[in-house]
Order: C-alpha cells, then sequence, then structure tokens
C-alpha cells in the first residue's frame, strides 16, 4: 500500500484536478465544442467521462482495502453518475448551456467504456 501522501498526489490528485476541469467548463457559459458536426458534444462528453472514469477507477483501486478491479469499476460508475447528473444540474443554471438526459447518456458511455477497457487490461 503506498503512502498517504504519495496515494494523494499519484492516484487523487489527478482526480480532482479532472474534476475541477469539468466543472470550469461547465460552468461556462455559451461554451461550444471545437469540433462541428452532428452530435460533436455529445463525443466529447464521451470522452470526458471516459478520462473521468479511467483516473476515477485507478485511484479507488489502489485505495480500497480489497482491490478487486470489478467493485473499483463499479463504485467509479456509481460516483461517475452522481458527478454526470450534479454537472447537468450546474449547467441548467448557466447562460447559454442546456441541461440534457442525452449528455448524461453520453458522459455514462463514455465511464462505461474506460471501466471495459480498464478491465480488459488491469492485471491481478
Amino acid at each position: 500500500m503506498p503512502s498517504r501522501q504519495r496515494l494523494f498526489f499519484e492516484y487523487w490528485l489527478p482526480v480532482l484536478a479532472y474534476a475541477t476541469v469539468i466543472i470550469v467548463l461547465s460552468s461556462q457559459p455559451n461554451l461550444k465544442p471545437p469540433f462541428h458536426f452532428e452530435n460533436s458534444d455529445k463525443w466529447m462528453h464521451l470522452l470526458e467521462y471516459g478520462g473521468l472514469g479511467f483516473v476515477l477507477v485507478r485511484a479507488l483501486r489502489v485505495s480500497m482495502p480489497r482491490r478487486d478491479p470489478l467493485v473499483a469499476s463499479l463504485v467509479a460508475f456509481g460516483m461517475s453518475i452522481a458527478m454526470s447528473i450534479g454537472d447537468e444540474f450546474l449547467q441548467s443554471f448557466i447562460p447559454g448551456r442546456e441541461s440534457s438526459p442525452l449528455d448524461v447518456m453520453a458522459d455514462l458511455a463514455g465511464v462505461l467504456l474506460a471501466q471495459l477497457l480498464y478491465m480488459a487490461f488491469v492485471r491481478d
């Protein structure tokens, strides 16, 4: 088990930084995706939350007493659901932004993809 300080800086600080970037981006009025094709915003959600899902499962797995990758993936998925819903709720108050269940679905697809990739490549 890594020391608490190493655990924080190597595993949890990236999660906090990533979540902060998501919140800052969500708070920007009238923010549009950098690509301009149909449903490009859904692809951005998928990529954004895929990254969150990866850094989160990585931190959870090393922090849990029982380092079961499936349990870490399920917890990461649940935490990501909560963040996605909270993120969309926040966006409902930002001018020029919309809150959509389809965005949550794209977020969850990204997290699910990250968990499946993690489970496929994790070593016990």
